[in-house]
């Protein structure tokens, strides 16, 4: 057969029918070398040239994209890969947990939301949650603690989820002054992430340390119920604010502090803008803490001291009587004509210190403050000695942040503030005694110094915890000692409860003469301003009177002059409360 295939002749040999089934090695043309039965044709040019075309656009393909990584786009990858692909991830420590003395949580934490925003909930940069969230802390909704509490930031990441702030950060009360045991210590993790942020594989490199549990000295249900009593007198009453404190006399745990008006500590710790800027423009001063920070003109709470002072001068015996006509007066060196006249706030007649103290006889304490006809005083020197004996013009050790000193009036105070050409007169001794003049102090300072008249002279340094952050047994209570014999100091206690159970019409604090409690108390006024137009309004005191167990101060802060229900008045119910639901405080 013949076959024309482009300009040349093919012979192809026919196969005979018998040669079908013939082995195929047998056929002439077969070639060993060559697979069984292939049939070969050559490749054609255009299949050449599309193979050569794939091949040269994947090429270019790779070409572009290693071109992209590594120098278009080769510097931002390079920080993704430092950055993201082996790196550390905080592990929150969780912060200590805080307890008044009954076991009440006061302060604790809960678990965050799954949020998307990382920023703020501490989520990885893609919405994940991770273990680098850390616990909202969250307060008892208690009136009362927020001052003692306080409140803390909490930890803070950029909009790359790198951590700025890495740990929680009291701001103020116990936040504060605890803050290195109640935080912790973090761990971290060793994260390894792909260049899109994924994260492959974690190991945990260091574990986080809680923090510690603190167990508080108060009794929150005893401070809530002094705070609201105290605050609604207050403000029916006109003043601006106030204070309260109670003392263990025998330890120096303090069972309630609190301060008037508060702040919600809670929503400074969330971060509420509204309340932090109300907090801050509030006249009032909310976030001022009163009890450790405020610093009042004491008034007479302060003649307690100086009647002690005098015993141990030896300048007066405690049965001595001292006539008050209602004023002393003596000639003026620089105007003869109108001699200086200090008054008493009423007519006393003979009184001696136990009757002084009751009826609180300014006549009495100018006498022996400053010594005035044959009585001689004890001069300002004395008066600053004692006064500082006794804690005044010096912080008390409380583990609280911002605590004030104070002031005594001295003739170089006055000089400092007043200038040499205005030298110190008798005048200035006078009112100093009777807790006047440049005389500042606290509420903390004012319950540290009856804690001391009522426990036979030690001068106990105020605790907060009722147990150490560790553990274990109560603290040993510190203390200095003022050095005044117990019999001296004595005689000052009866004073201040003749001040409850005399029955005087001038005796200060009758209203306190209740059952089921026996109080010793004082009480002070201090005139403020120009004109004396304004007065704070001081009550202090002790219980039992015959064998002290707990110290009292409270201050209401400025209210217009004349308003006749102060302090005293507003701690009376508090007492009949604590009478009819606290026994254990009573006995």
């Amino acid at each position: 057969m013949m076959f024309r295939r482009r300009g040349r002749i093919r012979v192809i040999r026919e196969i005979a029918p018998e040669e079908i089934f013939l082995d195929s090695s047998n056929l002439p043309e077969h070639d060993a070398r060559q697979f069984e039965g292939r049939l070969e044709r050559p490749v054609a040019a255009r299949s050449i040239l599309t193979v050569g075309a794939v091949f040269v656009l994947v090429v270019s393909g790779f070409s572009y994209r290693a071109f992209q990584l590594q120098v278009a786009q080769g510097d931002s990858y390079a920080t993704i890969s430092r950055e993201n692909t082996l790196d550390h991830s905080l592990r929150f420590a969780t912060r200590g947990l805080m307890f008044d003395r009954t076991g009440m949580e006061l302060a604790w934490n809960v678990a965050q939301p799954v949020a998307s925003d990382a920023t703020s909930l501490g989520n990885s940069p893609t919405g994940e949650a991770t273990p680098e969230r850390y616990a909202l802390r969250r307060y008892a909704p208690v009136p009362g603690l927020s001052h003692l509490i306080g409140f803390l930031q909490y930890p803070k990441a950029d909009a790359k989820g790198r951590w700025w702030r890495e740990e929680y950060s009291g701001v103020s009360g116990m936040e504060l002054s605890y803050d290195s045991q109640l935080r912790g210590q973090n761990g971290s993790t060793m994260v390894e992430r792909d260049a899109l942020g994924k994260v492959e594989r974690e190991n945990i490199v260091s574990p986080p340390v809680n923090g510690e549990n603190l167990t508080l000295s108060i009794d929150a249900g005893v401070q809530s119920k002094l705070y609201s009593l105290l605050s609604a007198h207050a403000r029916a009453q006109g003043f601006l604010g106030g204070a309260a404190v109670i003392m263990d006399v025998r330890t120096g745990e303090i069972l309630a502090l609190t301060s008037f008006p508060e702040y919600d500590h809670q929503a400074f710790t969330d971060g509420d803008v509204a309340s932090v800027r109300a907090g801050n423009e509030n006249p009032r001063s909310p976030l001022l803490n009163r009890a450790v920070a405020g610093l009042y003109t004491p008034g007479s709470i302060v003649k307690p001291i100086f009647a002690a002072a005098a015993l141990n001068e030896g300048i007066i015996s405690p049965d001595k009587q001292i006539l008050s006509t209602g004023a002393i007066t003596i000639p003026n060196p620089y105007d003869p004509a109108r001699p200086s006249v200090f008054r008493d706030w009423a007519v006393h007649g003979l009184v001696d210190m136990r009757t002084a103290l009751a009826v609180s006889s300014d006549e009495y304490f100018y006498t022996i403050g400053g010594g005035y006809g044959t009585q001689s005083g004890l001069g300002i020197g004395k008066i600053d000695e004692y006064a500082r004996r006794f804690g005044l013009a010096s912080t008390t050790g409380i583990a609280l942040i911002g605590e004030k000193a104070g002031i005594i009036p001295t003739p170089a105070w006055k000089a400092a503030v007043f200038g040499p050409e205005d030298p110190w007169r008798i005048g200035n001794t006078y009112h100093t005694a009777i807790g006047q003049y440049g005389f500042q102090i606290s509420p903390l300072q004012a319950v540290r110094f009856t804690a001391a008249i009522a426990n036979g002279g030690k001068l106990l340094t105020p605790q907060l915890l009722a147990r150490p952050a560790s553990g274990g047994a109560s603290p040993t209570p510190e203390f200095s000692m003022v050095g005044v014999p117990d019999n001296y100091l004595q005689i000052v206690r009866e004073g201040m409860r003749l001040a409850v159970t005399s029955n005087r019409k001038d005796a200060t604090v009758k209203f306190f003469n209740i059952p089921g409690i026996k109080l010793a108390a004082k009480t002070g006024t201090a005139q403020l301003g120009y004109r004396n137009e304004s007065m704070n309004s001081w009550s202090v005191g002790f219980w039992p009177s015959d064998n002290p167990h707990y110290a009292y101060a409270v201050v209401l802060e400025k209210a217009p002059a004349g308003t006749l229900s102060g302090a005293a008045p507003a701690m009376l119910p508090f007492f009949q409360w604590l009478i009819a639901n606290h026994p254990e405080y009573i006995q």
